[in-house]
């Protein structure tokens, strides 16, 4: 079964969207921050990570930036409430290996459609 690990400091997204992809036989497991995610990933090892850009703590940007210095090339999709070229966040998230953008509020068929195609 794959495992998807949502990160999100706004409990009713995280609950959102794990109850979504729970009812699709998708294992999920949240964080609510970019610092307990990064706790997280080892143990759980998902086979993708949405993640959001906007976080209390440490950000998105700065989580995946971490992810990868540890050698970590779990799949990420970024979540954003802002246009992603607004700050250049959408290309540095690319340079990080980010492979997609959802956008806030969430719509569940681009999520559902992003998400089952990066699970498969």
């Amino acid at each position: 079964m794959p495992k998807l690990l949502i990160v999100d400091d706004e409990l009713d997204v995280r609950e959102f969207a794990a109850n979504f992809f729970k009812r699709r036989n998708i294992d999920v497991v949240v964080a609510s921050s970019g610092e307990k995610a990064l706790e997280m990933l080892d143990k759980e090892n998902p086979n993708l990570v949405l993640l959001d850009i906007k976080m209390t703590g440490i950000d998105g940007i700065t989580t995946l930036e971490r992810i990868r210095q540890k050698g970590n090339q779990v799949k990420v999709v970024m979540v954003t409430g802002q246009e992603p070229q607004d700050d250049g966040s959408f290309n540095k998230c690319k340079d990080l290996g980010a492979l997609d953008y959802i956008h806030k509020p969430l719509k569940l068929e681009e999520l559902e459609k992003v998400v089952l195609r990066e699970l498969k």
